[in-house]
């Protein structure tokens, strides 16, 4: 298994920005939080922005051979950590 600290770190940077750009605040965040439908204030395209940033911050881009499944916040970083 992955140490995905590092990530969840870069995720949880770039969702506040996110986030206080809506004038929301982000609630604490674990590696559980859902993305959509759960406790955090983020819509689709919220997450969409959220993904294209990533891409950027990390060079990375985990869905480059199709669409992979991700509902939580540790899911998504385990996936660019096992992009990387």
């Amino acid at each position: 298994m992955t140490d995905t600290q590092p990530m969840l770190a870069v995720i949880a940077e770039e969702l506040a920005r996110i986030v206080a750009d809506k004038g929301e605040t982000l609630p604490p965040l674990t590696p559980n939080s859902v993305f959509l439908g759960g406790e955090l204030p983020i819509d689709s395209l919220d997450l969409a922005t959220l993904l294209v940033v990533l891409e950027q911050r990390t060079g990375q881009d985990p869905f480059r051979a199709g669409l992979r499944q991700f509902t939580t916040v540790g899911e998504l970083a385990a996936l660019y950590d096992m992009a990387a």
